[in-house]
């Protein structure tokens, strides 16, 4: 994930900051997690904006992809045999993932799993969860939007603590 984090933040050297900051935490590959580190290391902006910018563009796709992944899913599993077996597989590891919890916790379930910062557990998995499980598109998305609040928060923490730690042993220069 790293290496192609790295690749897609060279790719964007030409966008100005407060985009690439935007774009990178719309793509599945680091969403929050990776778009916010980015903006306060690589690109060093102000704590505020890069924390809006992250939450922001993670907030985006889930919108759209409440909405219409019904409509995705059901086309490409009609016109494509790989597509089909993709989308078993991923609805099963989904159910087995969550289903102690959504029947547990509803829809806040959702805000629990989004807010752990771990790969394949952001916005774009709870947005699937949502779906699979059948829950209300609005109140996914508020849930969804306070999981990734409280990620942002966590991240933020881990990002400065390591920061932190390693101006201490490095000096300054980083």
């Amino acid at each position: 994930m790293f290496i192609m984090l790295t690749a897609i933040i060279n790719a964007l050297r030409a966008v100005p900051p407060e985009v690439a900051t935007v774009i990178l935490a719309m793509i599945p590959i680091g969403e929050l997690r990776g778009a916010l580190p980015v903006a306060l290391t690589v690109y060093k902006l102000p704590l505020a904006e890069a924390m809006f910018l992250a939450i922001a563009g993670n907030m985006l796709p889930v919108y759209f992809l409440l909405v219409f992944f019904e409509k995705i899913a059901e086309w490409s599993r009609v016109h494509s045999r790989t597509a089909d077996r993709f989308f078993d597989y991923l609805f099963a590891r989904t159910r087995v993932k969550l289903q102690g919890n959504v029947t547990k916790y509803g829809v806040w379930a959702l805000a629990l799993f989004v807010a752990i910062p771990l790969p394949v557990t952001g916005a774009w998995t709870g947005t699937l969860a949502a779906f699979v499980f059948g829950l209300p598109r609005a109140r996914s998305f508020w849930a969804i939007f306070v999981g990734v609040c409280i990620s942002a928060v966590i991240v933020l923490v881990v990002t400065a603590g390591t920061v932190f730690t390693i101006r201490g042993i490095w000096g300054n220069n980083f």
